[in-house]
């Protein structure tokens, strides 16, 4: 299973997630997000990331000209869009992109079948939040959705919840943050240690 640990803001933690087993890095780029990371600070860990780690950057309802921008500058390969992003602003990236939803309990998993894309996030919805919210969401529906696409389970995700949410979910990729950090946007490696040991040994 995939495994991207988000909301890097220091090449250290960015590294030491690779050393450890993460497949992908998130990079936030929404300016009210603790873990904002500027477009340049971002474009300078990840020209020193291993060659096969994918960098993945993260936007709110960001102008399209904005986003190829940031694609430009800092060569994130993914795209992650948590607002309210239509399916048709979705399309026609020359990277792939991911829609985040937030999972309340009146969530409808039809919703992702209006988009055309090759996986979807779940996250908690948590008022006032976009994502990081550190709590976690009924995965029930996360089983439901999966009749849509791919997801990425998100949301509360620690390295002691982490392998029961593999086996009740079975989702195509997990995403963590506050979960493995020590404080918004500084990572604990011990903690990405022990997630991976657990996830392994499940």
């Amino acid at each position: 299973m995939i495994v991207k640990i988000c909301g890097i803001t220091r090449l250290e933690d960015a590294l030491a997630s690779a050393e450890e087993g993460a497949a992908a890095l998130g990079f936030i780029f929404v300016r009210s997000s603790p873990r904002h990371i500027a477009l340049a600070d971002a474009a300078e860990i990840i020209r020193n990331l291993p060659p096969f780690i994918c960098p993945v950057g993260v936007f709110v309802n960001e102008a399209r000209a904005d986003v190829l921008a940031a694609i430009e500058l800092t060569k994130i390969r993914c795209l992650q869009f948590h607002g309210e992003e239509p399916p048709a602003d979705t399309l026609d990236y020359p990277v792939p992109v991911i829609k985040s939803f937030r999972v309340s309990d009146e969530f409808d998993p039809s919703v992702i079948g209006a988009y055309s894309l090759p996986a979807y996030l779940l996250d908690a919805s948590v008022g006032g939040m976009r994502g990081g919210t550190g709590k976690t969401f009924d995965w029930g529906k996360a089983k439901e959705a999966s009749a849509f696409g791919r997801i990425i389970l998100s949301g509360g995700i620690t390295p002691e919840n982490a392998a029961l949410a593999s086996r009740t979910v079975r989702p195509y990729a997990m995403d963590l943050s506050s979960g493995v950090e020590s404080s918004p946007g500084i990572k604990d490696r011990r903690k990405i240690r022990e997630l991976f040991e657990n996830l392994r040994n499940a």
